[in-house]
């Protein structure tokens, strides 16, 4: 488990598809994803089981982000590893009455610190449509710094890619 000062961020279990079918239901917080509106119960969970199997043989994964003060799941965040790219991504996921309040932020510098100082990665990337202009800021207040224009997936438009490698990240941290 991760904690900052207003979060916990932990493994993702079977316990959260309620919360995580809300979230991934809803056509405002899927807008700039690029993944569909999920429609079933089924959906999810096949999603919890992927997650499930990152923590077992990658090491890591998308973590519940849950609200310390009320114990409120409030959306995802964390790491996975994007094998076609050789690369591991840094992305969240919120409830829209979660957005603005920096959640976002906290819970993705968490993140980085841990990436480089427990699990030992050198780069973390993110990953973001060009008008998806509050996941961007949230980069770059983590830290990281814009780094390609370049498709996410096959046959998709440009995507805006920023990265942050531990050596930038521990200089940051020294400031």
């Amino acid at each position: 488990m991760i904690e900052t000062e207003r979060l916990w961020l932990r493994k993702i279990t079977l316990e959260d598809q309620e919360e995580l079918f809300e979230l991934h239901s809803d056509p405002e917080v899927q807008k700039y994803t690029g993944e569909p509106v999920l429609e079933s119960m089924e959906e999810i969970v096949k999603s919890i089981a992927g997650r499930i199997k990152d923590y077992n043989e990658v090491g890591f994964g998308r973590l519940a982000v849950i609200i310390k003060a009320t114990n409120e799941f409030i959306g995802w965040a964390g790491l996975t590893y994007l094998p076609e790219f050789d690369e591991v991504d840094l992305g969240y996921r919120f409830k829209k009455e979660f957005w603005g309040k920096g959640f976002a932020t906290e819970a993705s510098k968490a993140i980085l610190e841990y990436g480089f100082n427990e699990l030992g990665l050198e780069k973390i990337v993110a990953i973001a449509i060009p008008e998806h202009k509050a996941s961007i800021k949230v980069m770059q207040k983590a830290g990281m710094k814009f780094y390609k224009h370049a498709p996410y997936e096959e046959g998709s438009e440009d995507a805006i890619w920023y990265q942050i490698d531990k050596t930038a990240y521990d200089k940051a941290q020294r400031k």
